[in-house]
């Protein structure tokens, strides 16, 4: 069952002063359920999950509406203000609707890096423990230091970072990257999506360009921890579907040690285990 663990809808009506600007045309419109259809049959991809994109909470309840008329978004990772005083009794109320999966704070555009380390955040983060909810860490390699003084604090708190936090590969720039990675890939909680990486390569996203981070990821995560997503449509910026796809199928398959388990595991079974997204699988 392959499964898209990472994509978005979105309405430029809902956007006003948010990304994307309108230079990136081959972004700025809208983009729903029926642009994507097509897509995943031609991928043959089974489901999704639909996260958020915007810091509001009518955001979130606009994707959950999405969710409940389009039987192949089976999650949702939406948004609330987590240092809110309310925030624990809406994240309770959230995580009873059936299709809610995770929370993600935006907090690439935060500006105090460290952040997501303040304790006042922790009656939120138990609340989202307690309601069975993923920790989506939208992220920057500056980032990586606080979340792992978090994670730290919450043990039993599932987190997966985006976009394998968006190294710097356009750059070629390994760290710091590669040592944060390497501090919270030691905590068995967390968990990394390939996603998003092609649009972090610059001019030149190639397999070449992102080969020695999908190792990497892949080398400290295990195939077990890694989970594939397409991020579209932001995805277009640099690639279509099915050519994103195709990359990340023979980037991993080509990592040492991988295997036709380890295969399914990343596109597939990992984001059913981690967003609950099928209450019979068993940890396969």
């Amino acid at each position: 069952m392959l499964i898209d663990a990472h994509q978005h809808f979105w309405k430029l009506a809902d956007r006003t002063g948010h990304w994307p600007p309108a230079a990136l045309e081959a972004i700025y419109r809208d983009f729903g359920p029926t642009d994507l259809r097509p897509e995943l049959e031609r991928c043959r991809v089974s489901g999704t999950v639909l996260v958020q994109s915007l810091p509001t909470i009518a955001d979130t309840h606009y994707l959950l509406e999405m969710a409940q008329r389009n039987s192949f978004v089976l999650g949702v990772v939406g948004w609330v203000d987590l240092l809110a005083p309310e925030a624990p009794v809406q994240i309770a109320a959230l995580a009873r609707h059936p299709k809610l999966k995770g929370l993600r704070p935006m907090l690439q555009d935060i500006p105090d890096t460290q952040w997501i380390s303040n304790p006042a955040l922790d009656p939120a983060l138990h609340a989202m423990q307690a309601g069975g909810l993923a920790f989506d860490a939208l992220v920057l390699p500056r980032h990586l230091p606080a979340l792992q003084t978090m994670a730290c604090r919450h043990p039993s708190l599932s987190i997966v970072i985006d976009h394998a936090a968006k190294p710097e590969i356009a750059l070629e720039r390994l760290e710091p990257w590669r040592a944060y990675l390497d501090a919270l890939a030691s905590l068995p909680q967390v968990h990394c999506k390939l996603s998003g990486l092609l649009t972090e390569a610059g001019a030149c996203p190639t397999a070449q360009a992102l080969g020695p981070y999908v190792d990497h990821v892949l080398k400290v995560f295990g195939v077990r921890r890694v989970i594939w997503g397409s991020d579209w449509p932001v995805l277009e910026l640099a690639a279509d579907y099915p050519g994103w796809l195709a990359m990340a199928r023979d980037l991993c398959r080509a990592h040492p040690g991988m295997d036709d388990a380890g295969m399914a595991a990343i596109f597939g079974g990992n984001a059913r285990r981690l967003y609950h997204l099928d209450p019979s699988i068993d940890g396969n």
